[in-house]
């Protein structure tokens, strides 16, 4: 037997906004507890960390802020990069659904961590432009160099909306409930761009290296590829994870994200 529970139009008017618009979005996620995927996407996060970082070391010599061999200076950059706007970018998006906190303490660790992200993605852009200006190097004359750009103002444009609409000073009630399904949906398209970006940035690297000699079916080559393709999967399980259900239901929950 169904029953049909008919709300009448003072409810609908009584209802808080906020509310409203939590319940639009929850319909949008899967019916899968969200908890699993994370772990799966924090398991590939700490993979595509520990592979770039070998790369970086074992086959590209190490990093380095100064050094005659200025590859040292460009090899801070994808270091940066993947574990700054991918990685933690896409903890900062998970934790509003798999941390088992409340509302405000959640979104104090969403906020920090973009930050955390923002600020190495700068400085791994700064790393770029460093290793070119003094390898006597063109700028910005590659669609990675455009896309990442585009990313990081992208990102920051991001980061000051939040702070200032959900964090501080904050906006009333119905800019909140307005502005935050339009906040979660540009962020989610910024990662996008954030991941999509750095596979671009591996193939660019390794066709440099394979035009210089390195073998195109060998160990470093096999390597790089294959960080990318975790790096993809990485951001994958993110999305998945948004779109899953909380671990909990209670008045604390934020099912937006």
């Amino acid at each position: 037997m169904i029953n049909h529970k008919k709300k009448s139009s003072g409810d609908d008017r009584d209802r808080d906004p906020e509310e409203e618009t939590k319940e639009r979005v929850k319909k949008m996620a899967i019916a899968t507890k969200a908890m699993p995927f994370s772990f799966v996407a924090h398991f590939l996060g700490i993979v595509a960390a520990i592979m770039v970082l070998y790369w970086c070391i074992s086959f590209r010599g190490g990093l380095a802020w100064e050094a005659p061999n200025k590859n040292l200076i460009f090899n801070i950059h994808p270091v940066l990069m993947l574990i700054g706007l991918v990685i933690i970018g896409g903890e900062a998006i998970m934790s509003y659904k798999c941390l088992p906190l409340k509302k405000p303490e959640k979104k104090l660790i969403h906020l920090v961590l973009h930050a955390i992200a923002l600020i190495l993605g700068i400085i791994g852009i700064y790393t770029a432009f460093k290793f070119h200006n003094e390898s006597n190097i063109a700028n910005l004359y590659s669609l990675h160099s455009w896309l990442g750009i585009g990313v990081i103002v992208l990102y920051g444009i991001q980061w000051i909306y939040g702070f200032l609409i959900f964090f501080y000073p904050g906006g009333t009630t119905t800019i909140r409930s307005e502005s935050l399904p339009w906040h979660v949906l540009f962020g989610l398209l910024v990662y996008v761009l954030a991941v999509g970006t750095a596979t671009l940035g591996y193939l660019e690297k390794l066709t440099f290296i394979e035009n210089s000699g390195v073998a195109k079916y060998g160990s470093e080559a096999f390597l790089v590829n294959f960080t990318a393709i975790v790096t993809i999967l990485f951001g994958v399980f993110v999305f998945l994870t948004i779109l899953s259900q909380p671990p909990q239901e209670d008045e604390y929950s934020y099912s937006a994200i």
